[in-house]
């Protein structure tokens, strides 16, 4: 059986205390549960952390078999700002944002050393979903209408293989908006004359979408990330996801606040702000059931 953690986001010693509650025990370099498994869905980097630790910790339990990993949004950041395009600049250009953005991660893995190139490297063996039978992971969104495109882009364990990533940081090519959407969410132009400022306070004119929810249905309750901010009771469009399989499936990314619980029945996104003062680091431990049991999530909360 499995435990699924959510966003580290390089909260190291959450992420050990956290492991332990779940009762995993250090062995040598390696956290291990004699009959579970846990499952990271992504977002181990950028924060105010230990970034060495946290990939250390995970990489380990991955490559000893105590652990699977999804790639999250900032793996694939991580890695598009650490190849050259062909202008002399790089996939993810080095502009004041995405300086700012990577700045704590290579504070940590200086840009171009053996220990950065290294973490690169695994990332990139990060595999994009896992679809394990009775539960699905991955980082954002299960977009069936997005998976035709990346599966020429993948190799056998639906890790995005080398030439993929090009393309992918393109937005005039159908692989990057795929990427998008599973990554990042499924965004959608709001009305004219809406906007709203996101957690770094970037105005955004488009909005991630409720796409778990059936019955969001109007721009005034069918967003998330949106804070505080006024939008109008007008229908969104015809044309909308909604994820309607009865398999489990967990996210993360999302930032959600409050107590952890599902969103569906089949639906639970493990994302609860560790990056942020007051958030948590939750885990969801899975026992076989296909309809969620608040009772299953666990967490411990932020340190300071």
């Amino acid at each position: 059986m499995y435990d699924i953690i959510g966003d580290i986001h390089s909260r190291a010693d959450e992420l050990e205390a956290l492991l332990l509650k779940l009762g995993y025990q250090r062995q040598g370099a390696v956290y291990k549960h004699p009959e579970r498994k846990a499952i990271f869905v992504g977002d181990f980097i950028d924060g105010k952390g230990q970034h060495r630790k946290t990939v250390d910790i995970c990489r380990s339990m991955v490559e000893q078999e105590s652990a699977l990993a999804v790639m999250g949004n900032h793996e694939f950041n991580a890695i598009c700002y650490s190849i050259p395009d062909n202008t002399g600049n790089y996939l993810r250009p080095h502009n004041e944002k995405n300086v700012r953005d990577h700045a704590e991660f290579i504070a940590e893995l200086p840009f171009g050393s053996h220990k950065y190139r290294e973490t690169i490297d695994w990332f990139k063996s990060l595999p994009l979903f896992l679809d394990l039978g009775e539960l699905r992971i991955i980082h954002a969104v299960w977009h069936y209408p997005s998976f035709p495109i990346v599966a020429p882009w993948l190799d056998d364990n639906n890790c995005l293989l080398p030439d993929a990533f090009a393309p992918a940081s393109d937005k005039n090519h159908s692989l990057y908006h795929a990427i998008e959407h599973l990554l990042k969410g499924i965004e959608l132009e709001l009305p004219e004359g809406f906007s709203f400022n996101d957690k770094r306070g970037n105005r955004r004119t488009a909005a991630r979408i409720r796409w778990w929810d059936e019955q969001a249905m109007h721009w005034s309750n069918a967003t998330i990330g949106t804070g505080n901010a006024a939008l109008p009771h007008l229908p969104l469009p015809e044309q909308r996801y909604r994820y309607t399989d009865t398999v489990p499936l967990f996210v993360g990314h999302y930032w959600m606040d409050g107590n952890p619980g599902a969103l569906s029945e089949s639906v639970a996104c493990i994302d609860y702000s560790v990056a942020r003062p007051g958030g948590k680091l939750v885990a969801y431990r899975w026992g076989g059931e296909q309809k969620l049991d608040q009772n299953n999530f666990i967490w411990v909360d932020r340190t300071l």
